[in-house]
């Protein structure tokens, strides 16, 4: 069970991210249903070529469940090539707008409840725990901590957490020590990636790090 000192650690983390970086305003998107495409076409690919993909799609009037499933396969590969791993990508995309319309769409998929949601999600071909959770707290603003390359190595390298832990049970952890608040794990995770990608790197810049007073590594 997650104590009191690890709860004290991870809100420092975040109150010290917070004023470092100021609010993120995750997720990028202007409906529920582009959260849900952003986040599986974000998948081993930067955000910039996600942002091109979408554009695409909603260029050519097909940023639509029904759209995206009435499209031949290699169209939509096309339009989204730029996000990578295309042709693997569009048969995973028209593989969930199937099923996400086969379940009534957002409406009815809002009424779950957030285990049964996730449940659902994961049984998805081509949606693992970190997409799942990605569009339970961005397109359903379910309280649900994302787990990614960039939560392991920093709670890793602050030696708050074991990174090599599995998912399930740094997810555990970290949900069981901070407050059940959707707000929080939002910008949590936005304040992860942001430092992840721009400071705490696969070879960092420790000099530059807000987090350097407390991080092991950095000591290291």
């Amino acid at each position: 069970m997650p104590n009191n000192h690890t709860q004290q650690r991870l809100l420092s983390v975040y109150h010290t991210l917070e004023e470092y970086y100021g609010s993120q305003d995750w997720w990028p998107g202007d409906s529920p249903f582009e959260i849900m495409v952003g986040a599986i076409l974000t998948q081993n690919t930067a955000w910039a070529n996600v942002e091109k993909a979408i554009g695409n799609l909603k260029k050519a009037a097909y940023l639509g469940a029904d759209e995206i499933v009435a499209l031949p396969l290699p169209d939509l590969a096309d339009l989204i090539r730029p996000s990578g791993y295309f042709n693997v990508k569009a048969k995973r995309l028209q593989h969930f707008c199937k099923w996400y319309t086969e379940q009534g769409k957002y409406d009815r998929l809002s009424r779950f409840g957030t285990s049964s949601l996730r449940n659902a999600l994961l049984s998805v071909h081509g949606i693992g725990p970190e997409t799942a959770d990605d569009i339970l707290l961005y397109a359903f603003e379910r309280p649900t901590f994302v787990i990614d390359t960039y939560t392991r190595r920093i709670f890793s390298r602050l030696n708050i957490l074991d990174g090599d832990l599995p998912y399930e049970i740094l997810r555990s952890i970290i949900e069981g020590a901070l407050p059940t608040d959707c707000r929080l794990f939002n910008e949590y995770h936005a304040l992860i990636v942001r430092h992840g990608k721009d400071i705490c790197r696969k070879r960092p810049w420790c000099e530059s790090c807000c987090l350097r007073p407390n991080c092991t590594f950095s000591i290291d």
